[in-house]
């Protein structure tokens, strides 16, 4: 079952071991053949082979580290005929996210690959594009796309002799250049672009950084977001000194929990930290299941220079540091080969041993890690890996801890502050093309747009 609910999943969005579905209600029942609760709904419902009644039995239901998934069934009595299918029903993630892998190897063919069926892959070198919502969501490997993308062209092929030669010879042609991908006769790119943030291509270095492999998480358009059925946000205007007011006041609304999707509160404050700036926190707690999340937004602006943060650890007593890390800071451990991208854990409010603890939770619970889907070597890499980081946390193992942050908003407490930390050094850079990019501040003007906005009046 497990391998079905990862057709429909992606990785990092369930719940993690222990977080199961409390006594609040919630429809989605944690995944057990015990359950004597756990009983399919059954509908009467159109068979469309004979056109006669049927039943549809649907299960909601939440597979481990993974996602809630609708599991229905569909039989017909009169013909014989039935259906299987796997919705998700998990959460659609804040950001949505772009994968791009180069596949120079046969071992890059086998990759696992999670695409939804709101993802749309990509092989630029074949102007090649498998749209958005024309296939059902699928756990495969980068070989089994393309054999799914031949399967589908083939499936018409006889039609199309018969009514238009020409067309049907034009694809006799791609589809030997597809087959011919498979054998690796020169490098390609493949892309998968997801909008709901759920897919992902696997990184057979973890936790290492793949030089082959480049995650990009971005902001969804105004079109992805109704393509996914999300009504856009409407910010209401504010008096100007509304800002003055929401410093005392700790806002609250209402919103979903992430993990067992039960009505909670969410709680915002603006906090200002010593020595840096403001800072938005928001906690969720539920009182359904007990789970609790905090994040983490920068309060103001994008700093004209890029911020890195390399502190040596030298002391058990460096655990204690307050740490900012925005969604926009990447994080480096290199005694430990170890890099967390842009995006990863999103942004938090916490100690250094707090971010080392959800680094290694993050490696942890990751299924193509140390789930089913991993193999022994790589079992026992992560392992060590996993050994090493308790030791720092620990502070056993001296180590160097860099933040990068192209936006300036990452914070590590000084704690001898006014004066210098011998073991912390703070640099200011010069943001690069590609990352004012990510930024989006290339095509950001604000300075001359009055004149020309009143003129194209």
């Amino acid at each position: 079952m497990s391998a079905l609910g990862a057709m429909e999943a992606g990785p990092g969005s369930g719940p993690g071991p222990g977080s199961g579905s409390g006594p609040g209600g919630s429809l989605f029942r944690p995944l057990s053949a015990e359950d004597g609760e756990q009983q399919p709904a059954e509908i009467e419902s159109l068979c469309m082979n004979c056109f006669r009644n049927g039943v549809t039995r649907l299960l909601l239901t939440r597979i481990p580290f993974f996602k809630e998934i609708i599991v229905s069934s569909f039989s017909c009595d009169s013909c014989s005929w039935s259906n299987t299918e796997i919705q998700s029903a998990g959460r659609i993630q804040e950001q949505g996210v772009c994968y791009t892998l180069a596949v120079t190897s046969c071992q890059d063919m086998n990759r696992e690959v999670v695409k939804t069926d709101c993802a749309t892959a990509r092989i630029p070198e074949l102007d090649f594009e498998i749209p958005a919502f024309t296939q059902k969501g699928v756990l495969t490997t980068i070989e089994g796309i393309i054999d799914r993308a031949v399967a589908g062209l083939e499936q018409d092929q006889p039609v199309r002799r018969a009514t238009d030669e020409e067309v049907a010879k034009k694809i006799d042609e791609f589809i030997v250049k597809l087959r011919q991908l498979k054998e690796m006769n020169s490098p390609f790119t493949f892309i998968i672009d997801d909008p709901s943030g759920n897919s992902f291509v696997e990184n057979p270095h973890a936790p290492r950084r793949d030089d082959a492999l480049v995650v990009t998480h971005y902001r969804r358009t105004p079109q992805q977001a109704a393509m996914l059925g999300l009504e856009g946000e409407e910010v209401d205007a504010k008096p100007p000194d509304a800002a003055e007011d929401l410093r005392d006041e700790v806002l609250q609304f209402n919103t979903n929990c992430p993990e067992c999707n039960a009505p909670a509160n969410t709680n915002m404050k603006l906090v200002q930290i010593p020595h840096f700036k403001e800072v938005i926190i928001m906690a969720t707690n539920c009182d359904s299941c007990g789970h609790r999340t905090n994040e983490v937004k920068s309060g103001g602006a994008i700093e004209p220079q890029g911020t890195r943060i390399t502190l040596w650890i030298t002391d058990p007593s460096d655990m204690t540091r307050d740490i900012l890390k925005s969604e926009t800071c990447s994080v480096e451990i290199p005694e430990l080969e170890f890099e967390l991208g842009m995006g990863a854990l999103g942004g938090k409010f916490t100690t250094l041993e707090g971010l080392l603890k959800d680094i290694r939770d993050l490696v942890e619970r990751n299924p193509f890690t140390l789930g089913d889907s991993s193999t022994p070597s790589r079992t026992g890499k992560l392992q060590e890996f996993i050994g090493k980081l308790q030791e720092i946390i620990d502070g056993k193992t001296k180590a160097h801890f860099i933040m990068d942050d192209p936006a300036g908003n990452s914070y590590l407490q000084n704690v001898y502050a006014p004066e210098e930390d011998p073991e912390l050094r703070v640099e200011r850079y010069e943001r690069s093309f590609e990352q004012n990019e990510d930024l989006g501040l290339n095509d950001m003007k604000t300075e001359g747009y009055e004149p020309e906005a009143a003129s194209g009046r």
